[in-house]
């Protein structure tokens, strides 16, 4: 009797094995929250708005791969959402595309109303993996941290269970995909909150077009000369330079 249980054991075990299902094209949601308030600073036209504004804005977006590429893109805003129209465009419009085969990234990302057309490498992260695992949207993921930016870090939760190392905005470069994301220095995070293999949109997953294109480079150098006066008149605190900080990040993400 205990020599059969233990052959049913092996043959279960060898079953939920062969199970597992590996994901290689789906769409994923992702549930994004930023702390307006604490992103806004403490000057005094940012008090005096912050009476105005929810404590935190949400959207929902949407990641699409198949073929080892990927679009990110935003889907909708929930219907409790009350948020001002500048609040709102910028994100509407901003797509990321990745093509893992060739290694490159084309972005577009709206600022103040102005496209910034960037193609690039994509970004090579120096991640660590820890022991710790969570459960999100169904999937079993693992912890890691990296930097970017020199110095802002990334807590992230991948699953090896879809077969792309990708993951919201420009983050990526684990083994699987990242289903949670938090940047506490941005106040924000990420959430998976649906997984949808049926259906899968293959022909969005297609870069912005645009005539002309600029690297990383090119676009930090710009931003950093077109910023660099900010809060050059009036008091300059650790707190202005934080929120200014927080500006280039999210552009750059």
């Amino acid at each position: 009797m205990k020599k059969i249980q233990i052959l049913t054991g092996i043959i279960l075990s060898t079953l939920n094995t062969h199970a597992q299902i590996f994901i290689d094209k789906a769409t994923i949601e992702y549930e994004v929250k930023s702390n307006i308030k604490k992103n806004m600073g403490n000057g005094s036209w940012e008090e005096m708005m912050k009476d105005k504004l929810p404590t935190f804005k949400t959207g929902y977006y949407t990641f699409t791969f198949a073929d080892n590429r990927s679009i990110y893109k935003f889907d909708r805003w929930p219907e409790t959402e009350k948020l001002p129209d500048y609040m709102r465009k910028d994100d509407e419009s901003n797509t990321w595309y990745f093509d893992h085969n060739t290694g490159k990234m084309i972005i577009q990302k709206n600022i103040y109303g102005s496209a910034l057309n960037i193609e690039d490498s994509i970004l090579n992260l120096k991640w660590i993996l820890t022991n710790e695992n969570r459960n999100i949207a169904g999937f079993n993921c693992k912890k890691a941290v990296a930097k970017i930016f020199d110095s802002v870090y990334v807590f992230a939760f991948y699953t090896d269970e879809i077969m792309i190392s990708g993951g919201p905005c420009s983050i990526s470069g684990l083994p699987g995909m990242i289903m949670g994301l938090t940047i506490p220095r941005l106040f924000t995070s990420w959430i998976a909150t649906k997984v949808s293999v049926n259906n899968v949109s293959i022909s969005s997953i297609k870069p912005t077009a645009a005539k002309k294109y600029y690297n990383m480079s090119f676009i930090l150098q710009t931003v950093e000369e077109h910023t660099k006066d900010w809060y050059s008149y009036g008091e300059q605190t650790d707190e202005n330079l934080q929120q200014k900080n927080r500006f280039m990040w999210n552009m750059m993400l």
